[in-house]
């Protein structure tokens, strides 16, 4: 079967064949082969997969956080797939927002500390206006300003994840990428979690979930299914997917 997965409502990505390909030993590992989609905007759309299957691959390469093998990607009109240097630093600060399974925020920083870094990193030169900024950001996902000047050590899982989605926020990305984000959540939370993901997929802001549970699939606009590097049809794939 073709590896597209055909959507007409494009404008936030698009792929086109993308492959990305690793070595372990005398093996080649295909962790994306040839996968063509377009994302659209404004949706909350659900990567869905096992372990392995080349879901985090393949937002490490949407985000530009490793570069593809051969094929393109493009991002809210930007072609990531030929991006370095400078260049590549603006997109990841600019263009998306990461949201990580282990929440990835800085352990000597405060929460609010942790929103303000990427305003800091893209040169915003007013301390009080990151400051209000992050607040706000805060507030939206629901932190309470007690837990503000807490460092991550002293937030619950579920706090620190809410941080790190309003740190993703912080420079107003049109991509939020979320890799596996309510995995180390207990049920209740990540189902908190998930909500505040879906409220913020909405205009011009699209968020990508990649996601091994089908219960979380499901609330997505779009879901896109995963298997061995490449893009499944429903009716194809395995009993329970």
């Amino acid at each position: 079967m073709s590896n597209a997965a055909v959507v007409t409502n494009a404008g936030a990505a698009v792929l086109e064949d993308v492959v990305k390909h690793f070595k372990s030993g005398p093996d080649i590992v295909r962790a994306v082969d040839g996968v063509s989609v377009a994302i659209p905007r404004g949706k909350l759309v659900a990567l869905k997969g096992p372990s392995g299957c080349g879901k985090s691959t393949l937002l490490n390469l949407m985000g530009a956080l490793d570069r593809l093998d051969s094929g393109r990607i493009t991002v809210d009109g930007t072609d990531v797939s030929g991006l370095s240097g400078a260049a590549e630093v603006a997109y990841r600060r600019d263009k998306v927002g990461f949201v990580f399974q282990m929440f990835n925020l800085m352990p000597y920083l405060s929460a609010i500390e942790n929103v303000m870094l990427p305003m800091e990193l893209r040169g915003k030169p007013n301390a009080q206006g990151r400051r209000t900024l992050a607040e706000s950001l805060l507030a939206r996902v629901k932190l309470g300003p007690d837990r503000h000047r807490r460092r991550p050590t002293r937030l619950s899982g579920g706090e620190q994840q809410r941080v790190a989605i309003a740190r993703a926020l912080a420079n107003d990305p049109p991509l939020i990428l979320a890799d596996e984000p309510t995995a180390n959540l207990d049920s209740t939370t990540g189902e908190q979690i998930v909500q505040l993901l879906r409220s913020l997929a909405s205009g011009d802001r699209t968020v990508l979930i990649a996601t091994h549970d089908t219960s979380i699939a499901r609330q997505a606009d779009l879901v896109i299914t995963m298997r061995d590097g490449k893009f499944v049809r429903p009716d194809s794939a395995p009993p329970g997917d």
